[in-house]
């Protein structure tokens, strides 16, 4: 620690010096909503088969871990029915 520089010789803590933040310069409202737009405009927009495409891959996902998690708590749930009988 003391090669770090996080302590002194007698093993005290030494403190680093916290640089100071850059001051922002603020902007209005109609200059932050056009900035905002001229960057949407640099975004690259999914076509339309794409998002379908990813869309469907999403649900079947979805649709196989609902089933393996259902599958799971079916069978917990008989088998602890069958070993908790009353």
């Amino acid at each position: 620690m003391r090669r770090m520089g996080a302590v002194n010789d007698q093993g005290a803590p030494v403190r680093q010096p916290v640089a100071p933040t850059q001051a922002r310069e603020r902007v209005g409202a109609f200059q932050y909503i056009r900035e905002v737009r001229d960057e949407m405009r640099k975004v690259s927009w999914p076509k339309w088969p794409e998002v379908r495409r990813y869309s469907i891959i999403v649900l079947i996902a979805v649709l196989i871990v609902t089933t393996y998690v259902f599958g799971l708590d079916s069978l917990f749930g008989i088998l602890s029915g069958w070993l908790y009988k009353d």
